[in-house]
Order: structure tokens, then C-alpha cells, then sequence
């Protein structure tokens, strides 16, 4: 049982539905300071969060550079479709490659390569490193490029053999992180191989990453067992999307399938085709009612997303009539699959931080941002100045332009392809205001939703989801809820009221 349980039975009983404006959360006996609270949660069944923030799968939001970023605070980024499988494999890549304990699948180069392929791959793909082990065409490790050779470098039509660092320091697979560590640290080497008895390549270590992964820094790094960056991406549907899905399996810790309509034959095919080829976790979506959501956990998904048509930039419900308000949503979705340990992702409709704590309330163990993302500096896109205010461009993936610019945009809302008058937009194009950096405004999200635990009296994630209740309020309960009377003379960091 949950506290708010008896608020939406006694809703249901209305045929009503309610959304993030006409609710607030019931205060309670708090002996928990905003402070002390745990954020800790999860994405998917086997994939924790150290704060319950999800970006979204959208090409005005969420690369690598956002995915970084946000697996730094803590969350997880899921990197867009709207690439091809090698370019979103590669934007996956800088992700988990960003940092690493160890890297088992290390990007390696060709001993007849010369410096300047070598330097123009690093360019292309964005790599942020310099250490590559070098191969002979037998696979077996035969040297190291490090930073110090690339600055050192005089001409860079030489091949990597003769440049490279032959003398290496190599040990096990079987190694342990702190054997490699204390390895390392004797021996002032800040790369450790790891070789196979055939005397290929198993992986390496870096010390960098494992002086802060055994040293305690950076605790609030999202990092998979190995201390890489947890990073997931989204998929589509059919064999095409199989495909995609091999090239980027191996570099992610989740799949998103990425639909307007979770609850639909498609997503059940690419469900079981995947659990039947990968050991990896599935999260489907979208979806607003419990027996869709009833139907996806027997298929075996491992998280699940809510919302159809909350979205600033999403105009699904008004095109196509559908869709439930968001709160009641995904206290629906939650309660028919209640006991089940599949984590719920509330995506789409949060305009403020108090929103927030309301969704996870309500039965979300996560929530998916988007436009509060768009304006952040890691977004994808330049900022653009419009009326004298720095902008940066946001579009739904339902959008006309997304729709006829990309044929996953297309597959995601269920249309053929074609083009001009053909397709039917179930979202717009935006601008939203430059917000600098994500760090700077996630302070300000994750500091209303702890004030928000302090005052329920949860101090964790869970405890909220149990101990929430709600009032409904009126139009005029939510104009008292904003600053009245008055004419703001200094905008706060954490507050507009006009958003548009």
C-alpha cells in the first residue's frame, strides 16, 4: 500500500485524470534534512542511478557530450537514434571510453599506420585520449602510443612503429584492480596492457581512473563495475534496428526502444528478439496505462517508460486525441506492475523542479528531461542569439523537420516513409533560453527535489514513493502557488513563470 493510493481511487472512481499543475504533495512529520536525503535509484532492473535523472533520447539533447556529463552528477544519458548505428556506436563509445577502471575493449591502431591516421581518427571521432596499444596484422600487441609521443611527434608521415613505445609493462587478465594499481604506482607507468597467453590483447588499465575509482574521488560518478561511465541509447524496431544494436550492444549498459506506442506487436518482436540474443537490459516505452504496462513486464522488460504526449514539444494528444495526464499516468503504470522490481521512468511534462518529486511520488523511480536540457551547453547545437537573448534550437523527434530529415524519427511514430504532405508531425520546433552549463542548473533540479523529500519526511527514493500523498488543487490553487502581487525586480536561478 501506498499513502496516495486512496487519492487515485477516489479519482478513478471520477473518470478523472490529473497532471503536474493540479497537484501538490501533502506535508508530513520530517525528522530528515533536504541535505541528508539519498537520491539513489534506478534506471532498469540491473541499472542504478545515484540520482534519478534520465536525459532523453532526442537530437536537440542528448550526444556524448550530454551523456558525460550527466553520468558525472550521477544520472544517465540515452543517446539518440537519429544517427547511423556506426555514429551513435561512436557517441556510445566516448561515453564509456570517457573514463574507465578497465577498458576491455580497447580502440587499438596498426603498427603500419602512420601518425597522421592515427591523429585524423582521434579527430573524427572525438576521442578525448591519447593511449592506443599498437597491433601487428597478427592481432598480438606489439608496442604503445601515448600522449607524450603524439607531442613529440616531428613528423607525422612516420608509421606508428617507428614512433611507438616497444619496452612495455604488461600483466594478466587475472590482475585484480588493486594488483593493477599498486603494479602501476611501483612502476610510475600510467597504462597497464592486459595480454592473453597468445600474447593478443585482453584489455588495459589506466591509472588515472583507478587512483579514482580505489581512492573514493568522484563518488558521484554513475560507473559500471569496470568504473566506466553508465551510458544507454535507443533502438527502434525490426531487423534494421537489430543491426543498429550490434554495433552499440557492446558499449552501453541498457537499450531504450524508443516508440510513440510501447504497447504495440513491434516492440513485443524486438523485445524477445533481443533478450534472446543479448545479456542486456531492455527499457520500452512510451506508455500511459497499467495494462500496457502489465503486458511489457511479461514480455521481460527491465524498466519502462511513461508519458504519451507531456512533452513542451510534443503535440501527440491534440493531433491524435490520445493520451492520459501525466501524474495519473504513472501512478497507473506503477501500480499495475507493483512488486515486480521493473523501475518506472516518468519521460516528459516537468517544467520546474517541483515537478520532480510529484512524479516519483506519484510511482516514478526516475524522470526523463528534455527541453530542461536543450538550453544546457552539453546539448547538441550552437546558441544562437534571438531578440537579444542567447537561444538554443529544440524540435520534437515528431516534429516536421525530424520526421522528414530521419528515417528513425519516421519508424518512431509509425510512418511510412515519404515526405511534404505525406507525414503527420506529432511535435514542433522550438528555441529554449542558453542555460551555461548542466552542472549549474542540476543543482537547482536536484536541490527541489531534495527540499521537496524534507518536507514529505522521505529520506530516500523509495520512502517518497510510499510515503506521497497529494492534494488536488484549482487554477487559482496554482496562482497562489506562484509569486503574486508583486513585480519580481531579480529573477532566481530556480524560478520563471513565463517559460515561453
Amino acid at each position: 500500500m501506498r499513502k496516495c493510493d486512496d487519492f487515485f481511487e477516489h479519482l478513478k472512481k471520477q473518470d478523472l485524470a490529473v497532471t503536474y499543475d493540479e497537484v501538490r504533495l501533502k506535508t508530513g512529520l520530517s525528522k530528515v534534512m533536504p541535505s541528508d536525503v539519498s537520491l539513489g535509484s534506478f534506471f532498469s532492473r540491473n541499472v542504478p542511478l545515484k540520482i534519478p535523472i534520465v536525459s532523453a533520447a532526442m537530437d536537440t539533447v542528448t550526444e556524448s557530450k550530454m551523456a558525460i556529463a550527466l553520468a558525472k552528477l550521477g544520472g544517465i544519458g540515452v543517446i539518440h537514434r537519429n544517427l547511423t548505428p556506426k555514429q551513435q556506436s561512436e557517441e556510445a563509445q566516448r561515453v564509456k571510453f570517457h573514463l574507465s577502471g578497465i577498458i576491455a575493449k580497447p580502440i587499438t591502431v596498426l603498427e603500419r599506420m602512420t601518425m597522421g591516421e592515427v591523429e585524423t581518427m582521434r579527430k573524427e571521432r572525438n576521442f578525448s585520449f591519447y593511449s592506443f596499444p599498437v597491433i601487428n596484422s597478427n592481432g598480438k600487441l606489439v608496442g604503445l602510443l601515448t600522449e607524450n609521443d603524439f607531442d613529440f611527434c616531428g613528423d607525422f608521415s612516420q608509421p606508428v612503429s617507428k614512433i611507438m613505445t616497444r619496452a612495455l609493462t604488461v600483466a594478466s587478465p587475472s590482475i585484480s584492480m588493486n594488483g593493477a594499481y599498486d603494479r602501476m604506482k611501483k612502476e610510475k607507468k600510467k597504462v597497464l596492457p592486459l595480454i592473453n597467453s597468445d600474447g593478443t590483447l585482453a584489455g588495459l588499465y589506466l591509472f588515472t581512473d583507478l587512483k579514482r575509482i580505489l581512492l573514493g574521488q568522484s563518488k558521484m560518478y554513475n560507473v559500471d563495475k569496470n568504473g566506466r561511465l553508465r551510458v544507454a541509447a535507443a533502438i527502434g524496431t525490426g531487423e534494421e534496428e537489430m543491426e543498429r544494436l550490434q554495433e552499440i550492444a557492446d558499449y552501453v549498459d541498457a537499450v531504450v526502444i524508443d516508440t510513440a506506442h510501447g504497447d504495440s506487436d513491434p516492440v513485443f518482436r524486438m523485445l524477445k528478439a533481443i533478450k534472446k540474443k543479448y545479456d542486456l537490459d531492455v527499457v520500452a516505452g512510451n506508455i500511459s496505462e497499467g495494462d500496457s504496462a502489465r503486458r511489457l513486464v511479461k514480455a521481460g522488460v527491465d524498466g519502462i517508460k511513461v508519458g504519451q504526449g507531456p512533452g513542451s514539444i510534443c503535440t501527440t494528444r491534440i493531433v491524435a486525441g490520445i493520451g492520459c495526464p501525466q501524474v495519473t499516468a504513472i501512478y497507473s503504470v506503477s501500480k499495475a506492475i507493483e512488486g515486480t522490481n521493473i523501475p518506472v521512468c516518468a519521460d516528459g511534462g516537468i517544467e520546474n523542479s517541483g515537478s520532480i518529486p510529484i512524479a516519483i511520488g506519484a510511482g516514478a523511480h526516475s524522470v526523463m528531461l528534455g527541453k530542461l536540457l536543450a538550453g544546457t551547453t552539453e546539448a547538441p547545437g550552437e546558441v544562437d542569439f534571438q531578440f537579444g537573448s542567447p537561444m538554443k534550437y529544440y524540435r520534437g523527434m515528431g516534429s516536421l523537420s525530424a520526421l522528414e530529415s530521419s528515417r528513425a524519427s519516421r519508424e518512431r511514430y509509425r510512418q511510412s516513409d515519404g515526405g511534404g504532405n505525406t507525414l503527420v508531425p506529432e511535435g514542433v520546433e522550438a528555441a529554449v533560453p542558453y542555460t551555461g552549463d548542466l552542472s549549474t542548473i542540476m543543482h537547482q533540479y536536484i536541490g527541489g527535489l531534495q527540499k521537496g523529500m524534507g518536507y514529505v519526511g522521505a529520506a530516500t527514493i523509495p520512502e517518497l514513493r510510499k510515503k506521497a500523498d497529494f492534494w488536488r488543487i484549482t487554477s487559482t490553487g496554482m496562482k497562489e502557488s506562484h509569486p503574486h502581487g508583486v513585480r519580481i525586480m531579480r529573477d532566481a536561478p530556480n524560478y520563471k513563470r513565463d517559460s515561453d
